[in-house]
């Protein structure tokens, strides 16, 4: 028997990444995907790969609770989900919910969906809300030593002006990208909230946008309690992720250009200071994937109780 996926807000990146992972998925299908750019035009004049019949509705809240679907992904703007999320759980309070934006990520009434770490809490939970690309990385690069950690985390973020959107903007103008690396939001960036709340400890973030299309690297810098080693450093960084398949402790620091169109995330360049009380990490992810897509099919085969990594090949 097959669970029917509902999509809103399909028109961006991460969209159309869903409509594939979810087409091949051996027991998901599309219930439908809503774009009001769209609307009526048929999928596959769109999504490479995708041979079906479906087109595109624009459906609004109360359409999308009364689609008789197993679960519904919201992939719209921050400030759009509350609607959905109200009608659904009016209409169809069983239905499982998972929010790609940040409005549900400082809620503690919903799940919040970064498996490795969280993975303990999923059992149960029909509102799912997908961490942040750029948070995802900086937490997975910090949670092994967070217990080492004296003063705040601080990480120097690049992404791909894919993770802009889709919307016109400087941040995914290819051409003002050119040549450049564009700095903005330098401090309360809601990823920067969002990982200090998820941690409970405070994070540093300066986020810039590359002219390369996907991928993020994230530098970070981690002033330590007491005086340690790479060789231990190591060590705890493969024993912390040793059955997590999407994670890869790797010696030498990872390019963003081997992450593109891979669902699991590189962590390595361990580098520390003269004193050994300073540590230097990077990791690199696909925001489009792990850092969103490949997160929420996680999350939604947790919470039917499939196992996590169906329809995902590491």
């Amino acid at each position: 028997m097959s669970l029917r996926i509902g999509l809103v807000g399909a028109r961006g990146y991460v969209g159309s990444e869903l409509i594939r992972l979810i087409g091949a998925h051996p027991q998901f299908e599309l219930a439908f995907v809503s774009s009001r750019e769209r609307v009526g035009q048929r999928l596959a004049e769109h999504e490479d790969g995708y041979s079906g019949d479906m087109s595109y509705v624009s459906f609004g809240p109360q359409d999308a609770a009364a689609a008789d679907a197993d679960a519904l992904v919201l992939a719209l703007p921050n400030g759009k989900a509350a609607e959905f999320a109200e009608a659904t759980a009016l209409a169809a309070p069983n239905t499982v919910l998972l929010d790609l934006s940040a409005d549900y990520r400082f809620d503690d009434d919903w799940y919040y969906g970064l498996p490795e770490l969280t993975r303990a809490q999923a059992p149960g939970h029909r509102r799912i809300s997908n961490p942040g690309c750029y948070a995802t990385a900086m937490q997975l690069a910090i949670a092994p030593m967070l217990a080492q950690l004296a003063g705040p985390a601080q990480c120097f973020g690049v992404s791909g002006y894919s993770g802009a959107g889709t919307a016109t903007s400087d941040k995914n103008d290819p051409e003002k990208l050119r040549d450049n690396l564009m700095p903005y939001a330098l401090t309360g960036h809601v990823h920067e909230r969002e990982v200090s709340r998820q941690l409970r400890h405070p994070v540093e973030f300066m986020p810039h946008v590359a002219a390369h299309f996907r991928g993020i690297t994230m530098t970070v810098n981690l002033h330590l309690s007491q005086t340690t080693t790479r060789e231990t450093v190591l060590a705890w960084y493969r024993e912390f992720y040793a059955s997590e398949p999407l994670v890869r402790v790797l010696e030498e620091a990872p390019w963003v250009s081997r992450i593109a169109g891979r669902h699991h995330v590189d962590i390595g360049g361990f580098t520390l200071s003269e004193d050994g009380q300073r540590l230097v990490v990077v990791a690199t992810l696909d925001n489009l994937l792990k850092g969103a897509a490949t997160q929420a099919l996680q999350n939604l085969n947790l919470a039917f109780g499939l196992p996590e990594l169906t329809g995902i090949s590491p």
